[in-house]
């Protein structure tokens, strides 16, 4: 069965792939957005930022009508599914703001048809699902509230899709069913959870990630802070010995999910999540630690020409947002450095090339693939380990 399906955020970076997704099994998908730029792009059957393997799909799907993007809110009242992606912040006391997803709820309940299942899709903060069921009984008697995290890679969305899980939580059985139903067209599998397991489900599997980023970024400052080369013991350690083939590299530890949700979880544990506070103060303090190795490598950073190689906040992508490069940015502009930003996939940006030959020294923010084996003739500071390789001495 096709099914008419409006996807509330639709162009962004979750509601676009699963749109995606669910056009490409014949279902007829409303991208509702506020972004002019981005509907008018995704209109065009053009992709508004990186996703793997998206752009010939979307401009079928477009050209086929199966997938249109628009600002109007009057195709909600004809949908079978309406699916929210927006997801809980964190504001500036790194406490939750479940009234950014109550607001958007509010902004459309008057649209709803009560025979429609409603699915959240993005993060929720433990307990969101109860204020929204609340809201659509008492505005519209909408009966079905189902809560369907997402828990793709960007980047990789479209393949993640169809290959993970789904897991699904309801507020009853037939809003189960009907979810179920709706995402096995697009997956083989689905796991059924209650609402508030789903809900912490999600916080954990960001917040374990964060984690595991953490305590690589803590032995590498460790190391590095004693004289110890890091990366050859790293190596070292790794090799013939499989119970480290798990052992996360260092790096920043960036982007709109991993911190906010780990402060999320936080909070929900009354401020006993001290594994958390403790990844927050290590992730967040790496990029203060690679000026400082920075200066202690090369001096005063006083006039000098300083460039972050890669401003992305991953690599192999376009988007900027929560990257920690800005705050290396923001440290070297403390230190009264001039800052040089270049980023291969930001073209507002200097050419890497040409970034490289003005610079006095160099920080790699992000390890994008056409940096992994330039060969830099300068002071750098690289904490990603693609230029510093050290092989094991193996005897």
């Amino acid at each position: 069965m096709n099914y008419n399906i409006s996807i509330i955020g639709g162009c962004g970076h979750v509601g676009l792939p699963l749109g995606i997704a669910l056009g490409g099994v014949g279902h007829t998908v409303n991208l509702i957005d506020i972004n002019e730029n981005s509907i008018n792009t995704v209109n065009e059957g053009k992709m508004p930022f990186l996703e793997n393997g998206a752009d010939e799909i979307l401009d079928k799907l477009v050209s086929a009508k199966k997938l249109h993007a628009t600002s109007s809110r009057a195709d909600v009242a004809e949908s079978d599914f309406v699916i929210f992606v927006t997801g809980t912040p964190v504001d500036e006391h790194l406490n939750p703001k479940v009234s950014a997803v109550l607001d958007v709820v509010n902004e459309y309940v008057d649209f709803l048809n009560p025979n429609s299942t409603v699915i959240l899709r993005s993060t929720n903060y433990p307990g969101t699902f109860n204020l929204v069921e609340n809201i659509l009984k008492e505005n519209k008697n909408v009966k079905k509230l189902a809560f369907c995290p997402e828990r793709i890679l960007q980047g990789k969305a479209v393949e993640e899709i169809e290959n993970l899980p789904q897991i699904i939580s309801s507020n009853c059985d037939e809003a189960f069913e009907s979810a179920r139903d709706l995402f096995k067209t697009i997956t083989k599998e689905v796991i059924r959870l209650t609402p508030v397991e789903a809900e912490f489900a999600k916080l954990i599997t960001n917040s374990w990630r964060y984690l595991e980023f953490s305590i690589a970024n803590q032995f590498y400052m460790i190391a590095e802070e004693n004289g110890i080369d890091f990366f050859k013991v790293f190596n070292s350690l790794k090799h013939g010995y499989d119970r480290a083939s798990t052992f996360k590299m260092p790096g920043l530890a960036a982007g709109p999910c991993l911190f906010k949700d780990t402060m999320q979880l936080s909070a929900f544990a009354n401020n006993q999540f001290f594994l958390g506070h403790s990844a927050m103060l290590i992730n967040e303090g790496l990029p203060r630690f690679l000026v400082r190795q920075l200066e202690d490598k090369f001096g005063n950073l006083n006039g000098k020409n300083i460039c972050i190689l890669g401003m992305t906040f991953k690599a192999n992508n376009d988007d900027i947002r929560d990257s920690l490069s800005f705050k290396i940015k923001k440290e070297l502009t403390l230190k009264l450095a001039n800052v040089i930003e270049s980023d291969v996939y930001l073209p507002e940006t200097l050419d890497f090339k040409e970034a490289l030959d003005k610079s006095d020294a160099v920080i790699l923010g992000v390890p994008h693939r056409e940096y992994i084996n330039l060969d830099i003739n300068k002071p750098y500071i690289d904490c990603w380990g693609v230029w510093d390789k050290k092989t094991p001495e193996v005897l």
